[in-house]
């Protein structure tokens, strides 16, 4: 086991693991944050997904050792001083979700969307979302929470 230091949240954290562990085991059983989820293993899905130096990353692939020194951003870091992100409260308001199994990636997805087009349209939010696998039905809601944080929501 080695010991490895990284920004989690905008916390620096140190885990004892294999360098070979992958970011996920090392999120969910070792750090408590259980909002990046396993569902897939091999990137297809995006449940898994977080921000890593400000670029999404899929959380289930990339192993520890590619982690270590880095700044990992999760849902629950996007919340700043016990106030939801305006992303996450139009979620909510708009019951943009259904199970909450893809809504980590899609969350994180729409995030750096909005970092990098403030007023995405319909088709940008679509082309985001694209690796984002959901089966529960709530893809026009989660456009309008996403197009609501934007100032975009249809009346």
């Amino acid at each position: 086991m080695t010991s490895y230091s990284l920004t989690l949240n905008g916390q620096r954290r140190t885990v004892q693991a294999d360098g070979n562990t992958f970011l996920l085991y090392v999120l969910r059983n070792e750090l408590g944050i259980n909002s990046p989820k396993y569902g897939c293993g091999t990137e297809r899905c995006g449940a898994c997904r977080v921000l890593v130096d400000g670029e999404i990353a899929y959380a289930c692939t990339r192993t520890l050792n590619d982690s270590s020194g880095t700044n990992i951003v999760t849902v629950e870091g996007l919340s700043k001083e016990g106030q939801l992100h305006p992303l996450q409260r139009n979620f909510l308001d708009l019951n943009a979700g259904q199970c909450g199994y893809c809504l980590s990636g899609i969350l994180i997805s729409a995030y750096k969307l909005l970092e990098t087009n403030p007023c995405p349209q319909r088709s940008e939010i679509t082309e985001a979302l694209k690796d984002n696998l959901c089966r529960c039905g709530a893809h026009n809601r989660i456009i309008e929470a996403i197009k609501a944080t934007a100032g975009e929501a249809d009346e």
